[in-house]
């Protein structure tokens, strides 16, 4: 089950929220045996971000959690496409997006562990 959070210095309407929502559903593949069938994807935006002590005004913080494990170069290809994606929709510019992914080898749904 993957999870992406998204943390953006912009408001986005629902319309946008679809459209993102939309397109990391299919970026999530990337990583094998992905899809969006379990993709839960969250959004915080008008978010306030500081870099380096100084408030961005357009910027990204995206978290991706994924069950198990991916190789590099799948998540470095994923990183690239949700940096471009972003960049796309929401007009944050590559340098300010960052992407964190945190493998997890024990993920609870339902009342127990997969």
């Amino acid at each position: 089950m993957p999870f992406i959070n998204s943390k953006v210095t912009v408001k986005m309407d629902d319309s946008k929220k679809e459209t993102v929502k939309k397109e990391l559903g299919n970026l999530i593949s990337i990583l094998p045996g992905k899809s969006e069938s379990w993709l839960m994807v969250g959004f915080e935006d008008n978010y306030t971000l500081y870099f380096k002590g100084e408030k961005k005004e357009k910027a990204a913080f995206v978290e991706v959690k994924i069950f198990g494990n991916a190789e590099k170069a799948c998540k470095n290809n994923l990183t690239s496409q949700i940096c471009s994606l972003f960049e796309k929709e929401l007009g944050i510019p590559k340098d300010s997006i960052y992407v964190t992914i945190e493998e997890i080898d024990t993920w609870g749904w339902n009342g127990s562990l997969f």
